[in-house]
């Protein structure tokens, strides 16, 4: 057993000889044989105990003996208690879910008051096993059918490459007390069903059910590793084009997995895949995924920007993002995009700065007559998003003097009766 787990440790680069590491300690038998096991290593560790106050004097057994059993092996000691049900009750989660959230948030703050590299718990191949089970029943992607991972950010498993049977065996050989849960003898939660009536079922069927789930995970775990590899090319981006994706033959998969890093679910990606050009889905997270014209493209749900006015020269706040500067100066002309100079004769102030409207209309520079911002925005081959971005300046007497980065207005473009010149900035 102890040279298993070693093995395991080195293969996997879990844990550094002179690192310190928190074991969290429940009492139960695995994380029992996990803290031993290490302590037998050598490593440095500290135990962390929680106790949510679930199975009241089951409760306060449990802590007293993970006190005692550190106090035996000289192991420092750490513990909290936790009000679980009010927790769960204000923040409208299970009980199951507010423990494993209080537990989590416990861990990472003690590691990082401690200076400890990693969190290490005590999952084994049987915790693996329902995982894999559990995600099957409540549908899952290729991920839920990996299992538990050895590593997840500081979170660390080095007891995955046992079963419970062995831990146990390896306690038995230690003449190693534990405490036993009761609540995992009932099976009236989802995953005690799995462990107490499924996975029996399933071994009267094929004794060797759990080692061939295991592979299977293992094997798909590989597989998803070279998707993952795939996707990190795109991780950055901010549009996928789909005649891109096709060549890796599972277009969907890889945006689901590029997509749900912003929110999306799959549900939305299903749909996206099939959406006309111009559709939009919001994520969760706040971001707006836009199908256009065979492209996918994200970014922040946009927000509602207030018109600025502008009474005189001077230098406005558009947004958090955004300046724009206005002043009276000699003759000259722009040829730059974020630079328009007019004839201030030609211009009335106050000046209004705002997002396109719908039905707005301009005289470009050169023609004569008006024209749609929306055809001049298309014919340019913008986007959904820059359109709905995309800011005009506007005088008093209403006209569009200036579609900003893009074209003046002829009606108030420079001649050769120009005497000042309005320059505005857009930054």
């Amino acid at each position: 057993m102890l040279n298993k787990v070693k093995d395991y440790i080195r293969k996997h680069k879990l844990l550094n000889d002179n690192d310190l590491y928190i074991v969290a300690l429940s009492g139960g038998a695995d994380s029992v044989a996990l803290l031993l096991l290490l302590d037998e290593m050598g490593y440095n560790i500290h135990a962390a105990h929680c106790n949510f106050h679930l199975r009241g004097e089951e409760s306060d057994r449990d802590e007293l003996f993970c006190e005692s059993l550190c106090q035996q092996k000289s192991i420092p000691f750490h513990r909290i208690h936790f009000d679980t049900l009010t927790y769960a009750e204000t923040h409208k989660v299970s009980v199951e879910m507010a423990a494993r959230e209080l537990r989590y948030h416990y861990f990472e703050e003690l590691r990082s008051d401690i200076g400890a590299t990693g969190v290490c718990v005590a999952h084994h191949q049987d915790d693996s096993v329902e995982t894999v089970l559990l995600n099957l029943i409540r549908g899952t992607g290729l991920r839920g059918l990996t299992g538990i991972q050895c590593r997840n950010g500081h979170i660390l498993r080095p007891l995955l490459c046992v079963s419970r049977k062995e831990i146990e065996s390896y306690l038995q050989t230690k003449d190693q007390d534990y405490v036993i849960d009761s609540t995992n003898l009932e099976d009236d939660m989802l995953r005690n069903k799995v462990r107490l009536r499924v996975i029996p079922l399933l071994q009267e069927l094929n004794p060797a059910v759990t080692e061939n789930i295991l592979r299977t995970s293992e094997n798909l775990t590989e597989a998803q590793g070279i998707l993952d590899s795939i996707v990190s090319l795109y991780k950055n981006s901010k549009s996928l084009d789909l005649n891109e994706l096709n060549k890796y033959g599972s277009s969907e998969y890889i945006l689901f997995e590029w997509l749900k890093a912003y929110g999306f679910n799959g549900v939305q990606v299903k749909e996206a895949m099939g959406a006309e050009t111009g559709s939009i889905f919001t994520s969760s997270l706040g971001y707006d995924l836009l199908v256009d014209r065979g492209r996918f493209v994200v970014e922040p749900t946009l927000k509602s920007l207030k018109p600025l006015c502008i009474p005189e020269e001077g230098t406005y706040v558009l947004d958090e993002e955004t300046k724009i500067s206005v002043k009276k100066v000699p003759v000259w002309v722009s040829r730059e995009e974020r630079v328009a100079t007019l004839d201030a004769s030609k211009v009335h102030f106050p000046l209004t700065v705002r997002r396109v409207e719908k039905g707005d209309k301009m005289v470009p520079y050169g023609m004569r007559g008006h024209r749609l911002l929306s055809d001049i925005m298309t014919d340019r081959k913008m986007t959904l998003f820059e359109k709905r971005r995309q800011i005009v300046v506007v005088d008093a007497k209403g006209i569009i003097v200036w579609l900003a980065g893009i074209r003046i207005s002829d009606l108030c473009q420079i001649d050769d009766t120009t005497t000042e010149v309005v320059e505005i900035h857009y930054n």
